[in-house]
């Protein structure tokens, strides 16, 4: 089977850019909030056309200490963002969310890029980095609705360990269903990309069945974490 991707012109992006534009209009239409879906497809296309470029230079001037300067500011940005859904002790909270998202999703991207992979050399951008990305955003998703939750329970007076227990299943909700879902209702993001690329379709259901295992550990791994550091400050909070 023949593996290559087709390259996509900016001008052939118009077939899909354009329906989005409809939608917008259509917003603007019905008097909605059109201003805030422009600004998300336009914030989308400077992100995605950036981020290609600027991937394209690591790729030609990859060193450790690049990638791991890249894996840096991932974490700690997905650290903060994690906790913006919290209305108060986001600063105090941060070194909790950073430890256990560096953790959860350092100790994945480690047995994916080293054990599964075999990475070399150990520092590939064209791996780790991608890899980093899916691991890091799902565990910020997860320490994000457990710190929420969290919150929310000890506001309505729950003890700290059924606020926690509550926490860590409302944490696991996205990924268990997609776990549910996967290969059903839908064929995840790698797995379409390796199909598209010619990849054989076995080849490329094994590849997703580390993606999907290692954002789910992740994804556990650091709301568990997340929830053990933070307990001294909820705990203060309940009483």
């Amino acid at each position: 089977m023949e593996n290559q991707v087709t390259p996509i012109a900016l001008s052939s992006l118009l077939y899909v850019i354009g329906p989005a534009l409809l939608v917008a209009l259509l917003l603007v239409r019905w008097s909605l909030d059109w201003r805030k879906a422009v600004y998300a497809l336009g914030r989308m296309l400077g992100q995605l056309l950036l981020v290609g470029y600027f991937l394209a230079w690591i790729f030609d001037n990859a060193t450790a200490w690049i990638v791991l300067g890249m894996l840096m500011v991932m974490v700690t940005a997905s650290s903060w963002i994690a906790l913006s859904s919290l209305e108060t002790g986001r600063l105090a909270l941060l070194p909790a969310s950073f430890i256990a998202t560096f953790t959860g999703g350092g100790v994945m991207l480690l047995l994916v890029t080293q054990g599964v992979l075999d990475t070399q050399p150990w520092y590939s951008p064209r791996h780790v980095i991608p890899l980093a990305g899916m691991i890091f955003a799902n565990a910020m998703n997860a320490v994000s609705l457990a710190a929420e939750r969290m919150a929310s329970e000890v506001a309505r007076g729950a003890s700290w360990l059924e606020a926690r227990n509550m926490a860590m299943n409302a944490a696991l909700i996205p990924v268990t269903n997609a776990l549910f879902a996967v290969g059903i209702v839908s064929l995840p993001g790698m797995m379409t990309g390796q199909i598209l690329a010619g990849v054989d379709p076995f080849v490329a259901a094994r590849y997703q069945i580390m993606v999907m295992s290692m954002i789910f550990a992740s994804a556990g791994l650091s709301a568990a974490l997340f929830l053990v550091l933070s307990k001294h400050h909820f705990a203060e909070a309940d009483d």
